[in-house]
This record gives C-alpha cells, sequence and structure tokens, in this order.
C-alpha cells in the first residue's frame, strides 16, 4: 500500500470490484430464478435444489481459494516471492481436482442426490435435468476463483469484474434464447437455464485468464517455484517445501471441513424447508437471490478484510491490523442496515416479479421480513470470522465456530421448530437463525483475545 494511500481509499479499491462482482455472480441465480419462474413453482424449486448440491462444491472451493488467500497475501506482506508462487500453483492444481471429482458426482448420481432434497417427483426431474448440465461449468469455475483470488492480493480487483460484466451479459442473453425457445433455439426451460450458465462461465473464464496474463506480464510478477534447493530457499527468505506443506495442510484442513460441514448444515435446512410443503421450498428459493445480493453487496468488506489485514500481519504490524479490523467491522455494520432498511421497503414489489400463487408470494415476502432482520448479523458474522480472524492463518477458530453455530444450535433449532413445533417457515427460518447470534458472540470474543493474530512462519 502506497504511505500517501488512506486505508480508506484501499478498502475501497479492493472492496468495490469485489462487491461488483459479487453482485453480477448473484445476478446470474437471479436472472435465471426470474425466468424461470414464469414456468411455475416447480421450476423454481428445480433449480434452488439442484443450485443448492451445487453449493456444495462452491464452499469447498471457496475454502480453497480462502486458503490461497490466507497465504499469498501474508506472503506479499513480507514479499516472499517463492512461496506465492507456490501457493498459487499448489492451490489451482487442488481446485481442478475438486472440480472434476463433484463434476463426475453430478453427471452419473444426479437422481440419488435430488431423492435426498424432495419427495415430489416433478420437482426432482427438473432438478437432475439443471443439475447434470450445470456440472460442466465447475472446472472453469475452479481456475476462474484461484485466477480471481490472485489478482485482489495484487490489487487489481477490478480486472475479473470486466469478465464477470460480459459473462453476465451472456448469460442473461442466452437465458432468453434457450428458457423460452426465442430467435432460433429450442424451447429447453431449466435446461436452457443451465446451459446459460454454463457458456457464461466458460467464457468467464477464458477472459480472466488473458487479464492475468496481461497484468502479471506488465507488472513483472514472478510466479516461478523451486520445489528443492533449501539453501536458495533460504536466501530469499522463503519456506522449504515440506514446512510449506504443514504449513498449507494447517490453514486448509480447517477450512475445508468448515465449508463442507457449514455448507452441508445449510443443505440441511433446504431439506427441511423442501419437506415442508412446495409451497414453502418455493418461497425460500425465490428469497435465495435476495440473500445472496444482500450479502454480496458487502463481500467486498470481507475480501478487503482478509487481504488487507493479512498483509499487514504477514509484515508483523499487529496494532495496526487491529486497528483496521476495527474499522471494517464498523463500515460492514453500518452498511448492512442500509441494506436492511431497502429491502424492508422492496420486499413487496419483488415477490410480483414471479408467476406463482398468491400464498407464494405472501410467504416470500414475510421471508425477505425476517432476512432484513437477520442480514447484519450475517454481514458481521462474514467480515469477522470470514475476513478478519481467518487473517492469521488460525482457520481453526473458525472452523469450531461455524460447527458450534450450525450443528450445535442451527440444524436441532432448524428440525424441532418444522417437525415437532410445527411453526410455518418464516418463523422455522427465523429460530434456526440464532445460531448467527451465537456465532457473532463466540466470534467477538475471539477477536478481543487477539490470539488470531499470527504472521505465518
Amino acid at each position: 500500500m502506497d504511505k500517501k494511500e488512506t486505508f480508506e481509499r484501499t478498502v475501497l479499491r479492493i472492496a468495490l470490484p469485489v462487491t461488483f462482482q459479487s453482485l453480477l455472480q448473484s445476478s446470474f441465480s437471479v436472472i435465471d430464478q426470474v425466468m424461470i419462474g414464469q414456468l411455475g413453482s416447480n421450476s423454481i424449486a428445480g433449480i434452488g435444489l439442484g443450485g443448492k448440491f451445487a453449493s456444495l462444491y462452491s464452499v469447498v472451493l471457496a475454502a480453497i481459494a480462502s486458503a490461497a488467500g490466507i497465504m499469498i497475501s501474508q506472503y506479499m506482506g513480507r514479499k516472499d516471492e517463492e512461496s506465492i508462487g507456490r501457493s498459487f500453483y499448489t492451490n489451482m492444481a487442488l481446485s481442478i481436482v475438486l472440480a472434476a471429482a463433484f463434476m463426475l458426482l453430478c453427471i452419473m448420481f444426479p437422481e440419488i442426490i435430488m431423492s435426498v432434497y424432495t419427495k415430489d417427483e416433478i420437482t426432482k426431474i427438473l432438478a437432475v435435468k439443471y443439475i447434470r448440465i450445470l456440472a460442466i461449468s465447475f472446472i472453469p469455475m475452479a481456475v476462474s476463483s484461484i485466477l480471481t483470488m490472485m489478482l485482489r492480493c495484487m490489487e487489481a480487483a477490478a480486472l475479473p469484474l470486466y469478465a464477470s460484466i460480459f459473462a453476465l451479459l451472456l448469460n442473461t442473453g442466452l437465458n432468453y434464447l434457450l428458457i423460452f425457445g426465442k430467435w432460433i433455439f429450442p424451447e429447453l426451460g431449466v435446461e436452457g437455464a443451465a446451459l446459460a450458465s454454463v457458456a457464461a462461465q466458460i467464457i468467464s473464464c477464458v477472459i480472466i485468464f488473458l487479464l492475468f496474463i496481461t497484468y502479471k506480464n506488465r507488472q513483472e510478477v514472478k510466479l516461478n517455484v523451486n520445489w528443492h534447493g533449501k539453501e536458495i530457499l533460504k536466501e530469499h527468505n522463503s519456506i522449504n517445501p515440506g514446512e510449506y506443506t504443514k504449513q498449507y495442510l494447517k490453514i486448509l484442513c480447517p477450512l475445508l471441513i468448515c465449508e463442507f460441514l457449514w455448507s452441508m448444515g445449510e443443505n440441511v435446512y433446504t431439506a427441511i424447508y423442501g419437506n415442508i410443503g412446495t409451497n414453502a421450498c418455493a418461497a425460500m428459493t425465490m428469497t435465495i437471490p435476495i440473500l445472496t445480493i444482500v450479502i454480496g453487496a458487502l463481500s467486498g468488506l470481507s475480501q478487503a478484510s482478509g487481504i488487507l489485514i493479512g498483509k499487514s500481519l504477514g509484515a508483523n504490524k499487529y496494532d495496526q491490523a487491529y486497528t483496521e479490523s476495527v474499522k471494517l467491522m464498523k463500515y460492514g455494520f453500518a452498511a448492512s442496515i442500509i441494506l436492511s432498511m431497502l429491502l424492508v421497503a422492496l420486499s413487496s414489489f419483488y415477490v410480483k416479479i414471479y408467476n406463482v400463487d398468491t400464498i407464494v408470494q405472501d410467504i416470500t415476502q414475510r421471508l425477505l421480513i425476517v432476512i432484513a432482520i437477520i442480514a447484519p448479523v450475517k454481514v458481521l458474522n462474514m467480515i469477522l470470522g470470514g475476513g478478519i480472524i481467518r487473517s492469521g492463518g488460525k482457520t481453526k477458530y473458525t472452523m469450531w465456530i461455524d460447527i458450534i453455530g450450525t450443528w450445535g444450535l442451527g440444524v436441532p433449532l432448524g428440525l424441532l421448530a418444522a417437525f415437532v413445533w410445527k411453526m410455518p417457515i418464516e418463523y422455522v427460518y427465523f429460530v434456526l437463525s440464532m445460531e448467527e447470534c451465537a456465532r457473532l458472540g463466540i466470534s467477538f470474543i475471539v477477536f478481543k483475545k487477539k490470539k488470531w493474530m499470527e504472521s505465518i512462519q
């Protein structure tokens, strides 16, 4: 960071492009669902359930990208080029292997997977068609994710945004043509939505790769790695491969466990909603794009938190890291309150976009009010747990916080509210969301103790 550049300007330079990119990526699902919404509740529920399993892949991929961001930002803080390159290539390879595994599961066993989510045969058939095609996008998504994280750590967060803008335009146009069978294209419904998403992800990956290569060459960034040569590594202040692997697994494994169990918990929530009834499932699916947009609108602060605090910790500037963390949480909380107020004001207009029964619209609007109440807590958890505390590499802290929140409170409360207390879905969602409050309380305690503040060795 340039000495003359204020902390706030640096935050905005990273956070704003990340936020806009997150909003654009979130709009993929909004566009899919608004257009599919014209085909009825079963199609909405089918895409929602198919996309929910795909989210398992997304969160595990996010864990790998997060590990990359933690290590690369700290290595950049101490100017360790050798370790930067090693972390980049390691995470890229792991991401591609993960993508291939999930893709094979979705192509070969989609019926078995979707039978866990719903008993409605029509909805299951549509979900199977959607996920089988969407799986093709997993590998380009993996490549894009690691390249994007690297560019953000290089404080070139605007470049992936350009790829997302083009991909959004392509996705929108192909959605219209393939879902409804316009011009010379066949009417494919949910399969058309999946094909549009696949095409957009592939094009986006190609653009991000070209931008990355151009920027790297222009900035003369070196990503060469000496995997042996211990004496050379010492001269460059780099750890040897064995120590690197140990440190990497220490950071990555808790993240993988955390994100996988959290996503499994989210899938349990989806199964709860699906078993309450088709109307409840459709209503919950209709809220997903809005919740994603609300969280995505402030995701830039979470990314900026991890990168900037990580660089301060890597340079052993602990007091500065703590002060900046407090500022970031204040900014996030203030912005989330404004977004919640907008959500309440616009909820009645949003539900009318969908061609569904009035009862589904009413349930959706009530759910949006609950989401608005919970959103500030979710945002603070995202910034504090997902960005700040993780930046020190002590990912085991956030792993235990998430496990306690999701599996110790959220899942049991959701099951009780839905199947024992027989509550309407909006109350079920509110009750299980109490885990967010518990998670935030524990995170504040960890933050205050400062044991998360560590420079990776």
